[in-house]
């Protein structure tokens, strides 16, 4: 009905749904004066969308192009190595664990880690669960040369990888995985993770809630010397378990041994 209002094809309403794309300014106001929301509010929602792409926001933000523009980006990631982390066969053998046909993996996602490759790449920090390291993605040879490219990347001035280990508690991290784009001039867009896909947020209250969020990770995380030793350990345990078949962390930690 909205689409039909608004004179906009259907599948254009569906990305501004599901978060793939973000409407303008103009779009914003169509839809709000369609839907009748009050003079008040709709100047509230109007003026985040006027300041939520500028100072380098995309306007049809992608993971990509945020990811070009900011000057730092802190990510959670529990369950997986973050995409910028990736290497090529650990991508791969990810979209195969997610079920998608071998024939369409080199084209199912956007390698995205040239962005670190650049002369002036934006500081990039990395909060990743400790099972990242032992979950089976592939082979264990996928898995030693993911490890051996995290411990590399950990060594770079512009990169902080910080392992959040088991047994902790509760912390922030539980209801999710996200991304932090912060970009000049204060501004910043969260980046709500589900599947292979996601959702951009600008609304300050929840850029707000994921920086105490990243903030209170952080506090149980492994310092990034700590984090370098896990990884190293980690990667002695592919190495010694042959094929998936890896020994569980101890439960004191990997700095046990």
């Amino acid at each position: 009905m909205l689409a039909r209002r608004l004179e906009f094809p259907h599948t254009q309403i569906l990305h501004w749904e599901t978060g793939h794309q973000v409407p303008g300014v103009e779009p914003v106001a169509m839809i709000l004066t369609a839907l009748r929301v009050s003079a008040g509010e709709r100047e509230r929602i109007l003026e985040l969308a006027r300041d939520a792409f500028t100072a380098g926001i995309p306007q049809r933000p992608t993971a990509v192009e945020c990811e070009r523009a900011p000057a730092s980006i802190v990510e959670w990631s529990p369950a997986a190595v973050p995409e910028l982390l990736r290497t090529g066969e650990y991508r791969r053998a990810l979209l195969g664990v997610r079920g998608m046909p071998e024939s369409d993996r080199d084209t199912g996602a956007v390698p995205r880690a040239d962005v670190l490759a650049k002369s002036d790449p934006p500081a990039f920090e990395a909060l990743i669960g400790e099972t990242v390291a032992h979950e089976p993605i592939g082979s264990a040879q996928i898995m030693i040369a993911q490890l051996d490219h995290l411990i590399e990347m950990c060594a770079r001035p512009d990169i902080t990888i910080r392992v959040v280990p088991l047994r902790v508690g509760w912390h922030p991290g539980w209801s999710g995985p996200f991304v932090v784009h912060e970009f000049p001039g204060g501004l910043a867009v969260v980046r709500f993770e589900h599947g292979v896909s996601g959702a951009f947020v600008p609304a300050g209250h929840d850029v707000r809630d994921c920086r105490e969020a990243a903030s209170k990770i952080r506090d149980v995380a492994l310092s990034p010397a700590g984090s370098v030793d896990h990884l190293v350990r980690a990667r002695r345990q592919w190495e010694r378990g042959g094929g998936n078949r890896v020994a569980p962390p101890d439960p004191r930690g990997l700095d046990a041994e």
